[in-house]
């Protein structure tokens, strides 16, 4: 079974970066959006950005500007470049990769952010 595994979690102070990657176990074909979710705790799970295979993005308001998310449909590779970030950014972040006959979800990677 094809799994996503996603790297670049970790503490960091506010105003730092990390960049999130996720990566397919096993090539997945037919992938037409990428994406990054995140989860806090106590809230529910909500879309961080979107790339779709032509190459447009979408971002949730509260990332915009700071956050980019970039990627490769066809190696089933994506990234998420994430700048200035802020403690309300600190939650369970989660790759995911669709097909239209199936949705891919990551085990998360941890992001905190606190002096």
């Amino acid at each position: 079974q094809v799994q996503l595994v996603e790297s670049g979690g970790g503490l960091v102070q506010p105003g730092g970066y990390l960049k999130l990657s996720c990566a397919a176990s096993a090539n997945i074909v037919g992938v037409y959006v990428m994406g990054w979710y995140r989860q806090a705790p106590g809230k529910e799970r909500e879309l961080v950005a979107l790339i779709r295979r032509s190459g447009s993005t979408y971002y949730t308001d509260s990332v915009k500007g700071r956050f980019t998310i970039s990627g490769d449909h066809a190696k089933n590779t994506v990234y998420l470049q994430m700048n200035s970030l802020k403690p309300e950014d600190t939650a369970v972040y989660y790759c995911n990769q669709k097909t239209i006959q199936s949705n891919y979800w990551g085990q998360g990677t941890q992001v905190t952010v606190s002096s």
